[in-house]
């Protein structure tokens, strides 16, 4: 026996390892939701996690900057991220080819983002998010769509408008807002939307402590001013709502406490949240981002957009059972009846796998008894044994093992019988 420790078989604290059957499910709500964006004219775009810290640094959530990000020099000394999040890289790609693209862009990406959290339930420190966003379009009809179109997808896995909620609210409005009531801009407003930001993590008792803490009160002035300009944002965040609400998204509503951390929001910011008390969290965040391109120079290119993460979406879908149903097993386990019948039976697998039939070949010295029993291990449905025998009459007996019944069937009829 070595004296070298074994390593461990654990992996990194906060991520995840996917074996078959798991990522058979997330793939699968990976490719519903592909079919729900592709339907609707998105394109599918994808970019290298890594990317130059500044980026970051530049536009943000300042928790995720300074607290969040694995972050590190590289050897040639260049500050190098792994990516937090996927608007900035978006940004920063359409502004590299902003003269070669066709506006408006529907675009959307589907890969991993990774944050250094504590790992709690629904947070990870690598996840998968998707990245849904319409740019070149200002406010009105591509706001509406965005939002939308995040209904719809979760709709396309079943889900009904009670099952989760939409709550809008605008940047504009809250800083608007802090405008008329003379709260400072910069940090101090900064740190109020915060406050508002972390409420629902709150007690009433504390949060209204801390509000008390600022020389003004952006709120009451949305709740009950009369600023004409704040008037004027309000009106027409809830002129979205209404519009929402005719075109058949009845679950929407205006909330002034919905702010989004990340700084680049400049016009919408919305939540989806699951209704069910079992899973109370946000599934859905987003918002319009008008600014972001211009930090790369050139004119304002308008945008607005959306992302999800694939550990509360997979809890929400587990928790209302819409979880897709999977199964990564081959339809067909074809045995030898000696090893020298491998060759044969790669042969036969060949053209059943033409036919779209998922095959596996026994390679081993097992006998077929152990061969069967090999095939119910991995979950495989049907057995047959392929030889000489079977080359020569082209027929087989078909064992489906659920049941132990067998059929001889021809060769030509195998996938037919498999794939109904």
């Amino acid at each position: 026996m070595s004296d070298k420790q074994a390593l461990s078989t654990e992996s990194y604290k906060g991520v995840r390892d996917f074996y078959p059957a798991d990522w058979a499910k997330l793939s699968a709500v990976f490719e519903g939701a592909r079919e729900v964006l592709r339907a609707h004219g998105y394109e599918e775009y994808q970019a290298s996690p890594l990317e130059h810290s500044e980026l970051y640094e530049s536009k943000g959530n300042e928790e995720i900057i300074n607290e969040q990000t694995f972050s590190f020099e590289d050897r040639g000394g260049r500050r190098v991220t792994l990516r937090p999040e996927m608007t900035p890289t978006l940004a920063r790609m359409v502004a590299g080819k902003r003269r070669e693209l066709a506006f408006p862009l529907r675009w959307f990406s589907i890969g991993n983002r990774f944050r250094y959290e504590r790992p709690q339930k629904g947070r990870l420190r690598e996840f998968f998010q998707t990245d849904v966003d319409l740019i070149g379009l200002p406010e009105g009809e591509a706001d509406i769509e965005i939002v939308m179109l995040a209904a719809n997808i979760l709709k396309s896995f079943g889900a009904k408008d009670a099952d989760f909620s939409i709550r809008i609210n605008s940047r504009k409005l809250l800083r608007l807002a802090s405008e008329a009531v003379g709260l400072p801009a910069g940090d101090s407003a900064r740190a109020y939307w915060q406050l508002i930001d972390r409420k629902a993590k709150m007690s009433n008792v504390d949060f209204e402590t801390a509000r008390k803490e600022f020389s003004a009160d952006p709120l009451k002035e949305i709740e009950e001013g009369s600023n004409t300009a704040v008037v004027e944002e309000k009106k027409r965040v809830m002129t979205l709502v209404e519009e929402l609400h005719k075109r058949g998204v009845s679950n929407v509503s205006f909330d002034t406490y919905i702010v989004r951390g990340f700084d680049y929001y400049t016009g919408i910011v919305f939540e989806v949240n699951d209704t069910s008390p079992e899973n109370p969290r946000t599934l859905f965040g987003g918002g319009r981002y008008d600014s972001l391109v211009t930090m790369f120079g050139g004119d304002t290119i308008p945008a607005v957009g959306f992302a999800f993460g694939d550990v509360t979406f997979l809890d929400f879908l587990e928790t209302h059972n819409l979880a897709p149903k999977t199964n990564t097993a081959p339809q067909l386990y074809i045995g030898t009846p000696s090893p020298e019948d491998a060759k044969k039976a790669q042969e036969f697998a060949t053209a059943l796998q033409e036919s779209g039939v998922r095959t596996f070949v026994n390679l081993t010295p097992k006998g077929l008894g152990d061969q069967i029993k090999d095939a119910s291990r991995r979950g495989i449905p049907y057995f047959v044994a392929y030889g000489s025998q079977e080359a020569k009459s082209k027929k087989v007996r078909v064992k489906k093992l659920s049941n132990g019944t067998e059929k001889t069937v021809a060769i030509k009829g195998i996938a037919k019988l498999i794939t109904k």
